[in-house]
C-alpha cells in the first residue's frame, strides 16, 4: 500500500487508544492487527480460546478441543465436549451485579407516546415467565418455535425464553404473508409460534394471528400459538381452543424459577431461513457457542468495539439476523438496546433521526437501503441532535459512494467511523470488517474477518492481485458457518463447498484495493458482461445514483448477441423529479461519460419501487428474470411483491 493514499477518515489516536481491539492486541501480545490475523489464520482453534478468554464467554463445562476438522473442514466442530447456553451468556452472567438493574431495553411505538423500559431484572423476569409456560405446555429440547412478531419487547422476550429452554429459536419475518409462513413452519416442523395479533404500520392496524392461520392450515406440526395482545385487550382476534392461548394468561400461573438449559455447545439454536435461487428457501443453523463466539464477541465486540456503557440501535425485524445480533451483542456486553415499531419515516420523515436523539443512541446501525431512503428527504436531519453517536455500523448490502458520502458527512459528522461488515445468514458473522482503528474509504472495509480464511480468487482458485475483482472464498471453516442446511446435507455441500473443491464460494465479488482496504462489488451472479469485461452493478448503479436525480437503482445485464449483456436499469427518481425522455437521456450520457460507449444502457425504466427481501437488499435476479419473462424462483423472501406487479404492468404497456 502506498503511504501517501489519502483516506477519507483516519482514526483519531485516542480513539485507538481507548479501542477493544487494542486492548486485545495487547492482551495477545501482538503489534498491529496483521500480526494478530497472521497467527490467527495459521490457527483459528488459539483465536477463539484467545476470544473466549478475553471477552469472559462463560461454559457450564469447559470444551476438551477448540476445533476438531478430522470430518473435514465442511464439516468442523468446535468446543467439543463443552456445554453453554446463549441464555448464560446474555442475561444469567449479570445476575447479582450491578447491571442486573440498570436499563437493557428501550421500546418505542409507532405512536411515540407508547414506551416501555425494562432492566435487566424485569426483562429476564419476563423471560423466565415465559420459559415457564413454553415448559409446561411441553416445548423443551431441539423443539423448533417461531416468532411472527413485529418489534416488541415481548419478541426479544420471546427469543431468549426458547433458548433458555434449550428449544430452537426460528425468526420469521414479520411481513410475511400466509405461503412463505408455511412453507417454513413445516420444513423445520415446528412444534409452536409466537405471534402478537396485530401491529401499526403507517398508521394502520396490520393483522398478523389471522395472517398466521391461515398458514396453519397446513402446517400439522404447530400444536400451541401463543398471542400477545398489542395494546393489552383483543379485537377481532380469533382463538382456536385448545391450539392458541393469550400470552398474558399464558405466563400467569406458577413460579418463574426454570433454570437455564445446559446445552452442548454446538447445539442448534437459532434456524434462520435465507431465500434460495431456485427451489425452497434455505434452514441456516446457528449453534449456542457459534454466534457468540463469532459474531457478538470476535467480530463486534472486539472488531466493531462495542462496549456496555453503549446502547444499540438497527432499525430492522427479528426475521433477519440482525435481530439476533440486537438480542444478543448488547445483552451479552451489558450494555442496552432500543427498538422500535413501524418503519424509519413515519409518522414523520424524520422519525429515525429523532429516535436517535431522544434515546441518546451511541452504536448506531444501518443498511445502505435505509439511508438512501432517507436521503430522499433532504437536510432535515440537521435539525435533530445527533452528538451521542460514538460509532456507527453498516451491512446488508454493498454501498455505493454516494450514499456512504451522504451519511458520512450528515450522521457521522466527518468524525466517527462507520464499522462496515458483511458476512452474511451462511456464516452468522463477519467475512469483512471494519474497526476503529484503520481509516476509511467510501463504503470500504478494514480487513478481513479474524481467523476467517478469506481470500479473493479467480475461476481457478488461485488468489488474485491487490486491485483485481475476484470471487469471494474462505479457504477453511469458521466458528459462525451455518452446520450444514437443515435437513439438507447435500445442498450445503453443493452450494458452498463445491464450486471449487475445498473452498467456501460465498457468491460475492470482492477486491482488495490499492488503498490497502477491502471492497465487496456485488453478488457474483449478479454480474454483467459487457464486450469481455465483467462488471458489478454496483458500479453502474453508483454513476446513476450520483447524478443526484435518482434515489435509488438497480442494474442488471440480459443476453446481447454481440456485446455478451446488455444494460436494463431499472430507476426509481427522486421526489419531484419526472422519469420521462430526457432523465432518461441524462442518465445514459452519465453512464457512457464514466465507463465508456459500450456501457449505453439498452434500456431505462422508472418505477417508484424496486423488488427486495425482508432485510431490504435489492433483489435483482428477480428484475432479471420479470424483464425476461422467466421463471423468478423463490419470492419468499420478497418484503414487496407489488413491485413486481407493477413492472409486469409497465413492462406490458412498453
Amino acid at each position: 500500500m502506498n503511504d501517501t493514499t489519502p483516506y477519507l477518515w483516519m482514526p483519531p489516536p485516542e480513539l485507538v487508544a481507548a479501542s477493544n481491539l487494542t486492548a486485545f492486541l495487547r492482551v495477545t501480545g501482538h503489534k498491529d492487527y496483521e500480526d494478530l490475523a497472521a497467527q490467527a489464520e495459521a490457527d483459528p482453534a488459539w483465536l477463539m480460546g484467545q476470544v473466549f478468554r478475553f471477552c469472559d464467554v462463560r461454559f457450564y463445562r469447559n470444551y476438551d478441543k477448540v476445533l476438531d476438522v478430522s470430518d473435514g473442514q465442511a464439516w468442523a466442530r468446535w468446543c467439543v465436549g463443552g456445554t453453554t447456553n446463549i441464555v448464560l451468556n446474555c442475561l444469567d452472567k449479570h445476575r447479582d451485579t450491578p447491571r442486573w438493574d440498570q436499563t437493557f431495553l428501550v421500546w418505542e411505538g409507532e405512536d411515540k407516546s407508547q414506551r416501555r423500559s425494562l432492566s435487566y431484572r424485569q426483562f429476564d423476569h419476563d423471560v423466565r415467565r415465559l420459559a415457564q409456560g413454553l415448559h409446561d405446555h411441553g416445548i423443551g429440547r431441539g423443539d423448533v418455535v417461531a416468532i411472527y412478531m413485529p418489534n416488541l419487547p415481548e419478541t426479544f422476550v420471546a427469543f431468549f425464553a426458547i433458548l433458555k429452554l434449550g428449544a430452537i429459536v426460528m425468526p420469521l419475518f414479520s411481513g410475511f404473508g400466509p405461503a412463505p409462513i408455511q412453507t417454513r413452519l413445516n420444513h423445520a416442523e415446528a412444534k409452536a409460534v409466537i405471534t402478537a395479533d396485530w401491529t401499526w404500520r403507517r398508521g394502520a392496524r396490520a393483522p398478523l394471528k389471522s395472517v398466521l392461520d391461515v398458514a396453519l392450515e397446513a402446517a400439522p406440526t404447530v400444536k400451541r400459538v401463543i398471542v400477545t395482545r398489542r395494546d393489552g385487550h383483543a379485537i377481532d382476534t380469533p382463538m382456536q381452543n385448545g391450539r392458541d392461548l393469550w400470552w398474558d394468561e399464558f405466563v400467569a400461573s406458577g413460579n418463574p424459577d426454570i433454570a437455564t438449559a445446559e446445552m452442548r455447545a454446538e447445539d442448534p439454536a437459532i434456524l434462520l431461513y435465507t431465500s434460495g435461487t431456485t427451489g425452497e428457501p434455505k434452514g441456516c443453523v446457528w449453534t449456542h457457542i457459534g454466534f457468540i463466539g463469532s459474531m457478538v464477541t470476535r467480530d463486534m465486540i472486539i472488531c466493531g468495539d462495542f462496549k456496555s456503557s453503549d446502547r444499540f440501535f438497527f432499525f430492522s425485524d427479528m426475521g433477519w439476523m440482525v435481530g439476533a445480533m440486537c438480542a444478543c451483542i448488547p445483552s451479552f456486553a451489558g450494555g442496552s438496546l432500543l427498538i422500535a415499531e413501524g418503519t424509519p419515516d413515519y409518522p414523520d420523515t424524520g422519525r429515525f433521526w429523532r429516535l436517535i436523539a431522544e434515546h441518546r443512541v451511541t452504536y448506531l446501525g444501518v443498511s445502505p437501503t435505509i439511508v438512501r431512503s432517507l436521503m430522499r428527504y433532504g437536510r432535515e436531519i440537521e435539525t435533530y441532535d445527533l452528538s451521542s453517536l460514538r460509532i456507527t455500523a453498516s451491512g446488508g448490502e454493498a454501498w455505493t459512494a454516494a450514499p456512504w458520502l451522504w451519511f458520512f458527512e450528515h450522521v457521522c459528522k466527518k468524525k466517527i467511523p462507520i464499522i462496515n461488515i458483511s458476512g452474511g445468514t451462511e456464516v452468522g458473522g463477519c467475512i469483512f470488517t471494519g474497526t476503529p482503528n484503520h481509516p476509511m474509504n467510501p463504503g470500504s472495509f478494514s480487513r478481513p474477518a479474524l481467523g476467517v480464511g478469506v481470500d479473493i480468487v479467480d475461476l481457478s482458485g488461485q488468489r488474485v492481485p491487490d486491485g483485481t475483482v475476484g470471487e469471494l472464498v474462505l479457504r477453511h471453516s469458521s466458528i459462525g458457518l451455518t452446520k450444514s442446511l437443515w435437513k439438507a446435507d447435500a445442498r450445503y455441500i453443493e452450494s458452498y463447498w463445491s464450486t471449487l473443491p475445498g473452498l467456501w464460494v460465498h457468491g460475492d465479488f470482492a477486491m482488495r484495493g490499492e488503498d490497502g482496504l477491502f471492497y465487496i462489488l456485488g453478488r457474483s451472479d449478479d454480474t454483467i458482461k459487457i464486450s469481455g469485461k465483467r462488471t458489478g452493478p454496483s458500479e453502474l448503479e453508483g454513476i446513476l445514483v450520483a447524478t443526484g436525480k435518482l434515489a435509488e437503482a438497480a442494474v442488471i445485464g440480459i443476453p446481447h448477441p454481440v456485446k455478451g449483456s446488455a444494460i436494463v436499469c431499472a430507476c426509481v427518481p427522486m421526489p419531484g423529479v419526472a422519469g420521462d425522455r430526457s432523465l432518461a437521456a441524462e442518465l445514459s450520457s452519465a453512464l457512457v461519460a464514466a465507463m465508456g460507449t459500450s456501457y449505453r444502457p439498452e434500456t431505462i425504466l422508472f418505477v417508484d419501487d424496486l423488488p427486495r427481501t425482508r432485510n431490504l437488499k435489492i433483489m435483482r435476479r428477480v428484475l432479471r428474470a420479470v424483464i425476461e419473462n422467466k421463471d423468478p424462483g423463490d419470492l419468499s423472501a420478497l418484503a414487496n411483491p407489488e413491485a413486481i406487479d407493477r413492472l409486469r404492468e409497465k413492462l406490458a404497456a412498453m
